[in-house]
């Protein structure tokens, strides 16, 4: 299928909502650890956090973040599935959320999340490839009544998979606002922070969200969509086109 021409490219060469408080628990919550980890595609290369490595049972530093590492760290039974999240990720743009389990640390097994979300340039391609690891800690017992006690493992999966839901939602969107911030630079040939300040201009006067805007910009560019007229408007108010000679 052809793609649609750009509307963005002839325009010219030149807070997060924070969750709901929740109710106060008898019991306190056991901290969760997170690891954040980041494949660039094109370098071939891994980044992770100290928090990674620490759920990873790796020593800091000692060796080299690669796919071996990461998927070897995992329980034998769940690594094919992680094998292949990452690869469809990388090579499909597919994002994931898999239940997995943790090498075990005293014999005892470690639910965990395993998070992927693709970055994808103006094209189409997959960049690189962010995420979390989260550790699903255990519940804490309730005192000696055995009523009103705490929830299954998978009742406390299921509620951080919305956690991890959001938290996709979030890196996503920031996805696409970089994207968009990097088309405005090479546009305007202007800064990081004017490039923002723009889409900041541009959301507060056509009443959308950053967010949304910054995926008109890309879809635009991309030839996959056509740019709203208001957005037009705005972008040209702020860099006309340049007279042609």
């Amino acid at each position: 299928m052809t793609a649609t021409p750009s509307p963005l490219l002839a325009l010219g060469t030149a807070s997060p909502t924070r969750p709901a408080a929740q109710p106060a628990r008898t019991l306190s919550a056991p901290r969760r650890l997170a690891g954040r980890y980041r494949y660039d595609r094109r370098a071939g290369t891994w980044t992770w956090s100290p928090e990674m490595a620490a759920l990873l049972n790796l020593a800091r530093n000692a060796a080299r973040p690669c796919t071996e590492l990461l998927v070897h760290s995992l329980h034998p039974g769940d690594r094919p599935r992680a094998l292949d999240a990452i690869a469809a990720a990388c090579t499909t743009g597919t994002p994931f959320v898999l239940r997995v389990r943790l090498g075990s640390r005293g014999g005892v097994e470690r639910p965990a999340l395993l998070v992927g979300e693709p970055v994808v340039d103006p094209a189409g391609a997959v960049d690189a490839l962010e995420g979390v690891l989260v550790e699903v800690p255990p519940e804490p017992r309730p005192p000696a009544s055995r009523s009103g006690a705490a929830g299954t493992e998978d009742d406390r999966v299921q509620a951080l998979e919305t956690e991890v839901t959001q938290l996709r939602t979030a890196m996503s969107s920031r996805a696409a606002i970089e994207q968009a911030k990097g088309i405005l630079m090479l546009l305007t040939s202007c800064g990081e922070q004017v490039a923002f300040d723009l889409l900041a201009h541009i959301s507060s006067n056509s009443h959308r969200k950053v967010r949304d805007v910054a995926v008109a910009i890309v879809e635009s560019a991309a030839g996959h969509a056509g740019l709203p007229e208001d957005i037009q408007v705005l972008i040209r108010d702020v860099c006309p086109p340049r007279p042609h000679h």
